[in-house]
């Protein structure tokens, strides 16, 4: 059940739904699959990974990953601000300096960072919008990196130089590489969201064409049984 907290995101939804549905949703032959990273992290790596991203409403973003193969686990949370404000209602004022993130945990064996990445500017977000993504603005909803290591850093800031020399989006990439980032989990309501709540409007209109996309472009990359934070029993 959807708790009293979404209010103000459902009503969001409301107000852009008759433009969602004048413009038609999304299609995922629309979209088109973003070169590869120049330069990645080294292959062969036997440990577990992780990646600190946000692109706008977590619950799409996590969402997408959850479908990725080599993906072992994707959490939703903030990242940017202090411990004591990591929290939905608190971040959602636009003034905690937290970014609405997910928590990536995969197998560098079977993708790597550059991978995620790959993936990240191609389906989950517009990197070009900045404190935006679709009917949310602010700077929680900003597109951001959060890099866990400096070859992190590294292939973040050049994947981003990369794209924008190839002119590959009709703007310049609006993402920013931020230093020194704790990741904090978001409530358990939101985890899992897009799985647990496929006919929810705003999954509907805003997530759902994302997952479509990452299964068109990504065939390889695509799994159809999602990885979820809290598996089913």
């Amino acid at each position: 059940m959807v708790t009293s907290s979404l209010t103000r995101r459902s009503l969001s939804v409301c107000a852009v739904v008759a433009a969602v549905l004048g413009q038609g949703a999304a299609h995922a032959e629309d979209a088109i699959v973003l070169p590869v990273p120049v330069q990645d992290e080294a292959p062969g790596a036997s440990h577990m990974e992780k990646a600190v991203l946000a692109g706008g409403c977590f619950w799409g973003v996590q969402g997408v990953f959850e479908h990725v193969q080599g993906v072992q686990r994707v959490v939703s949370g903030y990242a940017g601000g202090a411990k004591d404000t990591a929290r939905y209602e608190t971040v959602a004022s636009g003034r905690t300096g937290h970014a609405e993130s997910v928590e990536v945990t995969f197998d560098p064996a079977r993708i790597s960072y550059g991978g995620v990445l790959q993936i990240f500017f191609s389906v989950a977000h517009d990197p070009t919008e900045l404190n935006h993504q679709g009917p949310d603005s602010g700077t929680q909803y900003r597109s951001a990196i959060f890099p866990a290591t400096p070859e992190q850093q590294r292939v973040a800031q050049t994947y981003i130089a990369q794209l924008d020399a190839a002119h590959v989006f009709a703007g310049p990439i609006a993402t920013r590489v931020e230093d020194n980032a704790q990741f904090y989990p978001a409530e358990d309501y939101h985890q899992d969201f897009l799985a647990l709540h496929p006919t929810y409007p705003y999954i509907v209109f805003n997530d759902l064409p994302k997952v479509a996309r990452l299964k068109h472009l990504f065939p390889a990359r695509y799994r159809e049984r999602p990885v979820l934070v809290k598996p089913a029993s």
